[in-house]
């Protein structure tokens, strides 16, 4: 049929038939906060790069923690910044570390809160990369081991969920066999399956205290241009025993997200990096568009790829938006 007898536009006329209709919906238990947590300091510090975001204190995370969960959002995801970095990141994996004591600290004030932990080791290398570093290469399997070291510390720690992010080839597999020889059966892993070599990482450089990086992540993160090979590496995690799979960064990526979403049937999260926030916050100061309208409309797109959750610094913001629409 032709118009006039098909009007797309019945279904639009007014605002109860566009919800009625709407093809994708937004619940913020869907959304993943992520925090960071810094050692040795006593009030929170405002990160310059990324507007209304802050390192976080162990007493003033709680407090945040407090207004997430109040939002509506059940998860949160850690990342930790010590006071000390040594060539291994050895900080990363210490019983009393800063990421291991705020799991405790969160989960005696908010118990029903799910705490996910970035298990990487950028923020604890005086080298800025992701693993052991040997006159300027990357030593993966050796990393392998630091990173079981890290997981099984979070998992004592009572966190819910391993995240892996440093783009190592068999870290799933050396996480996942570490927790089954200590009895974490249960534990499941999300993999930063799909993490490329993106310039939209550039304000959590700030953010987690990396400072200044000699070199690049090329070598080991995925580069923009590639497609199929985003592919083999969810089917190569999941061999290995992921749960959960990430596509970082979101926006520019949400062709691999669908791809991702019409081959796999597993959870797919998705990463709103800290460039992808800060340029939104960016625009919005700038009055080039409303910052609410702006942020939803790129949740949505997310949902429309088919990630199943969504991990973005405006997290809180979005459901105390959807919260006040309800």
């Amino acid at each position: 049929m032709k118009f006039p007898e098909v009007r797309l536009q019945r279904l639009k006329k007014n605002e109860n038939f566009r919800s009625l209709f709407a093809e994708v919906r937004l619940d913020s238990r869907d959304f993943v906060a992520p925090l960071f947590v810094k050692e040795g300091i006593e009030h929170p510090e405002a990160i310059s790069t990324m507007p209304d975001i802050f390192r976080h204190s162990l007493h003033s995370i709680l407090d945040e923690v407090g207004e997430i969960a109040a939002s509506g959002i059940s998860t949160i995801l850690l990342f930790g910044i010590p006071k000390n970095k040594d060539h291994e990141g050895s900080a990363s994996y210490d019983s009393e570390g800063i990421v291991q004591k705020a799991i405790r600290l969160i989960k005696r004030d908010f118990p029903e809160i799910s705490i996910i932990a970035d298990c990487c080791l950028c923020d604890y290398t005086t080298h800025g990369h992701c693993g052991i570093m040997e006159q300027g290469c990357l030593k993966n399997d050796q990393t392998l081991k630091i990173l079981q070291k890290v997981a099984l510390s979070y998992a004592e720690a009572g966190v819910d969920i391993i995240a892996p992010s440093g783009s190592m080839d068999g870290m799933v597999g050396a996480i996942r066999k570490a927790l089954d020889e200590h009895r974490h059966y249960l534990m499941p892993i999300m993999s930063y399956a799909i993490k490329y070599a993106s310039c939209f990482y550039g304000p959590f450089r700030e953010a987690g205290g990396i400072g200044t990086l000699t070199g690049n992540r090329r070598h080991h993160q995925m580069q923009p241009s590639q497609r199929r090979e985003a592919v083999r590496e969810v089917q190569l995690d999941i061999a290995e025993g992921a749960d959960i799979v990430m596509v970082k960064p979101g926006m520019p990526y949400l062709d691999i997200i669908r791809d991702i979403r019409e081959q796999f049937s597993l959870p797919i999260a998705t990463y709103q990096v800290s460039g992808e926030y800060a340029m939104l916050k960016v625009g919005a100061k700038a009055h080039l568009f409303d910052e609410v309208s702006a942020f939803h409309e790129s949740f949505i797109s997310f949902k429309r790829a088919g990630a199943d959750i969504i991990i973005s610094y405006y997290a809180k913001e979005m459901a105390n938006f959807l919260n006040k629409r309800s």
